[in-house]
């Protein structure tokens, strides 16, 4: 599990069932003990915890690994923290990472690597917690359509919910300040204006403004985008009546969306959030799976 573009529709499909079956209660463990580790060189709230109550929610073994007190600190490379925790026993990892597809450095190690997000490239577990939020609210994906708006120069959930949407028969378009997009396949002749967009969309995707990834070029006020990019109180009223809001968080309240919005009718924010430890029992169990181990 390292990027989207990797996985069939049918993949995405039985790993959205396995999520549901997690969500209604569905309980298993391994045949046998399995060690796990997740190694998070960026900041995280919702994806390190989600991924640990999943782990153990599968009756998985999560060996603890701290960045700040690890070999990491004395210029051990990725590959060879990796290589000794393979060789001390661990049978499957969770890695983010600041490099774009830090993976390609581990093409040699044979264990299980599920892709936590790496630099401005790839989420693709957010982009399965999405899927199920959106399948959960419509029953399908197939001709609907999906703005994603904000930081998408810099965003490795547009790039991985962008991939998995289209293979999945929605349309996406895209919206925010334009020195923010690249011209490339992610956008492919889908820019729109805010209010365009909104009013277009059955879901509405806003996107955290990543402060730390950008120039003094990109800055931008808050307030400011606020007013010209942001889920103001006014625009949502235009939305379809059956829209609605995601955000995959940290929020930045009162920037990407207003505070009163955050938790409204329409919002299934927290809803993601909830749904992250089901889709990544279900990614967990695929992928341990796909190496011999078994669940009962």
């Amino acid at each position: 599990m390292l990027t989207t573009a990797d996985l069939t529709v049918e993949k995405i499909n039985s790993l959205l069932i396995a999520a549901d079956e997690f969500s209604k209660g569905k309980v298993l463990k391994p045949t046998k003990e399995i060690f796990v580790s997740n190694l998070f060189f960026e900041d995280s709230t919702r994806t390190k915890t989600s991924f640990d109550i999943a782990e153990r929610k599968l009756g998985l073994q999560v060996v603890p690994f701290d960045v700040t007190s690890s070999s990491v600190n004395k210029g051990e490379s990725l590959y060879d923290t990796v290589k000794t925790l393979q060789s001390l026993g661990v049978n499957l990892l969770v890695i983010r990472h600041k490099q774009d597809q830090f993976y390609k450095e581990l093409k040699e190690i044979d264990l299980p690597i599920i892709n936590g997000g790496d630099g401005t490239g790839n989420h693709p577990s957010q982009t399965l917690l999405d899927l199920m939020t959106i399948h959960q609210e419509f029953g399908k994906f197939k001709g609907l359509k999906i703005g994603i708006v904000g930081d998408v120069k810099h965003s490795r959930v547009a790039n991985s919910n962008a991939v998995a949407l289209r293979k999945l028969g929605a349309k996406v378009y895209f919206s925010g300040p334009e020195k923010w997009f690249d011209e490339g396949a992610i956008i492919n002749g889908t820019y729109l204006s805010i209010d365009d967009l909104i009013k277009e969309v059955d879901v509405l995707m806003l996107l955290r403004i990543q402060h730390e990834r950008h120039d003094e070029k990109m800055k931008i006020s808050l307030n400011n985008y606020h007013k010209k990019f942001g889920l103001t109180l006014e625009r949502e009223k235009t939305m379809k009546e059956n829209a609605i809001i995601m955000h995959p968080a940290p929020i930045n309240r009162g920037v990407e969306i207003h505070d009163d919005l955050v938790e409204s009718p329409r919002s299934r924010i927290f809803q993601q959030m909830k749904n992250g430890v089901f889709a990544r029992m279900a990614i967990l169990k695929d992928a341990l799976e796909s190496k011999g181990f078994e669940f009962l």
